[in-house]
């Protein structure tokens, strides 16, 4: 394991498969094969964090399945520790079949009824690992269904007493919640936790129902425990607020082919950055070069398919900064 365990960041919540139209540019239906791709954003942050040289940790549960001992596989190879990935001999590993549209962009269809990362309960989290995390880093999937809601409340609350930073990404995944407002009443639950906040521009829209351009609806979603809220808008860069200083850093334009994954090379580069040094929060131009270095990582990511295999090491992303300066 690379990376001293006093900057370990531990990404909770679901991993999965991601079934992926080996052509871009149709709907499902007319998909005519599909690629096997490793996915779900906390087990793809962890894999962004351990091939950037951190110190990454994943806990969740998979299906004792031939998926789900992949899945685990895929974390160790590269380089994620494992000690709390759990198998469920009764579920089955989630699956969601994702549609590539002409830009790149996703829909999903899902399979978990249910899986087995619904299925994680409190009495099967290894608190102690928890509590050795300096970042505990999830997202909102865990949130929709119980037991895994009650476990996911408890790890937050476990790593919050070991002195984890709590960093949040909600990942809003509309067709898995009951409904729009059961999403934006869950997400918001358990919003005024974090240290640290991730959300794309289309998720403030929906999170607000306002435009997410507005300075005040962005002001709406900061809170006072907050160190860090980012506000991600696509290949146009990203926008930061702390509680001393805001500012936008410009994104690299790539063609897109598959933008599975890009959110979460962003968070993982940038929680990297994090572990390594908790005075970014404080430090504008800190800051701004790791915004940087974590809009490279989400650039790459989208040149090709796939979530993990598209994540970079941290000098294929120096290499893509310097090249893009010319």
């Amino acid at each position: 394991m690379s990376g001293s365990s006093d900057s370990l960041v531990i990404s909770f919540g679901e991993m999965l498969i991601d079934f992926v139209p080996d052509t871009s540019g149709v709907s499902l239906a007319e998909s005519l094969g599909f690629l096997k791709a490793p996915g779900g954003a906390p087990a793809n942050v962890a894999c962004a964090i351990a091939k950037l040289g951190g110190n990454a940790a994943f806990i969740g549960k998979v299906g004792e399945d031939e998926f789900g001992r992949m899945l685990a596989n895929i974390l160790k190879k590269n380089g994620v520790n494992t000690d709390g990935v759990l198998f469920d001999k009764e579920a089955r590993t989630a699956l969601a079949f994702v549609t590539l549209r002409k830009d790149g962009e996703r829909e999903f269809m899902f399979y978990r009824n249910p899986s087995a990362d619904m299925l994680l309960t409190e009495s099967e989290l290894k608190m102690d690992l928890i509590k050795k995390a300096k970042i505990f880093h999830y997202g909102s999937i865990s949130l929709i269904t119980e037991p895994c809601r009650s476990a996911h409340m408890a790890a937050m609350k476990a790593a919050r007493e070991g002195g984890a930073l709590l960093s949040y990404d909600p990942n809003v995944r509309l067709p898995l919640w009951p409904s729009a407002e059961a999403a934006r009443s869950g997400i918001k639950s358990i919003w005024h936790e974090a240290d640290f906040i991730k959300v794309s521009d289309d998720e403030v829209e929906f999170l607000t129902q306002k435009d997410p351009q507005n300075e005040e609806v962005i002001k709406s979603l900061w809170h006072d425990k907050l160190k860090l809220l980012l506000i991600t808008d696509g290949e146009k860069g990203c926008r930061y607020v702390t509680k001393n200083f805001k500012g936008r850093v410009n994104g690299f334009p790539v063609k897109a082919i598959d933008t599975t994954g890009a959110g979460d090379a962003f968070v993982g580069a940038l929680l990297t950055a994090v572990a390594k040094d908790t005075s970014i929060f404080d430090n504008e131009a800190k800051l701004k070069e790791a915004l940087t270095f974590s809009n490279a990582c989400g650039a790459i990511c989208t040149t090709q398919k796939g979530a993990i295999p598209a994540l970079p090491t941290a000098d294929e992303a120096k290499k893509f900064i310097s090249s893009s300066k010319n």
